[in-house]
């Protein structure tokens, strides 16, 4: 029973295809979505809309899609991908991930469990599925080709593999003021490879899957202080201290006032003593940490990064 909206007024949220049409005319043309998130209909939809009203050409707009754990082996890898094209209604994505380097047990479940409840797991062997990856670059139906939360032993696993066709040009992490990963930032800056900060203004308080040790970063006092210095939020602040870092973020957001928001950053920038001083604030705690999977042999994080 919501009153009807005037014309002025904006709902707190809006679904993925109002949020994606939204966003591409506030200006973002960088779109990170996964088939396990499955609204990658409506994200579709969304983009066709805008292409269709002439706002945007698909070249403007840059897709990322992801390969879930349970299409690691070499022959799930392109019906994974064509799962994805099919449901966006594209003919290819500008950047296709690993999203985890853990394979789970294949079949219809996302999340295989035994009787126990304990989760299934499969061998993973991160340079087969990578080989599968290149693959589908080569037959034009993605772009370029990354990975998400791999750690240094992991991106050397594939940028050391005899015969690499395709690098990974990307490394999609956990990035934020309270955990600035400077040095996964050097080996990845080191080896041409773009990190992609995830949680870039921190995460929901949700704490199925968020580490509420870590206290909510949006409250920092430096970044409230230095965002009144500029007229703007400790969000804004956030996301402008890693874009000047070389930081690619992708800020999650379903309400319209805050992805309008989180794009208003590109009109100031932080003096050298205020990044600084940001990223003095790191206290090496992630928010995701995936301890539900930490006996999996590929979990990335116990390594120092």
């Amino acid at each position: 029973g919501q009153s009807p909206l005037t014309s002025k007024s904006l709902p707190d949220s809006c679904t993925a295809l109002d949020c994606v049409k939204l966003a591409i005319d506030v200006g973002y043309r960088h779109f990170d979505g996964a088939l396990v998130y499955f609204n990658e209909h409506e994200v579709g939809q969304a983009i066709r809309e805008k292409i269709a009203d002439g706002t945007v050409r698909r070249e403007d707009i840059f897709y990322c899609g992801k390969l879930w754990n349970t299409f690691h082996p070499p022959e799930l890898v392109r019906p994974a991908l064509e799962k994805t094209l099919k449901a966006l209604k594209l003919d290819y994505v500008d950047l296709y991930i690993i999203e985890l380097p853990m394979a789970f047990k294949p079949g219809k479940a996302f999340y295989p469990k035994d009787q126990d409840g304990n989760y299934i797991y499969h061998h993973t062997d991160l340079c087969a599925t990578w080989e599968a990856l290149e693959a589908c670059k080569d037959a034009g139906l993605v772009k370029s080709l990354g990975v998400s939360n791999f750690n240094r032993r992991q991106l050397e696993l594939l940028l050391n593999k005899p015969g690499l066709k395709h690098k990974p040009v990307s490394n999609q992490v956990e990035c934020h003021p309270y955990f600035t990963q400077p040095k996964l930032l050097e080996y990845c800056r080191h080896n041409d490879i773009v990190i992609v900060g995830y949680c870039p203004i921190g995460s929901s308080r949700d704490a199925s899957w968020v580490n509420l040790k870590c206290p909510p970063l949006l409250d920092d006092e430096v970044l409230v202080s230095i965002g009144k210095k500029y007229n703007k939020s400790s969000a804004q602040v956030a996301l402008r201290f890693n874009i000047q870092r070389g930081v690619v973020v992708i800020p999650k957001s379903f309400n319209p006032e805050r992805i309008k928001h989180n794009f208003q950053i590109f009109d100031f920038s932080l003096t050298e003593e205020e990044m600084k001083a940001i990223e003095a604030l790191n206290k090496n705690i992630r928010f995701v940490e995936l301890l539900m999977w930490s006996d999996h042999p590929e979990y990335p994080f116990h390594d120092e990064y």
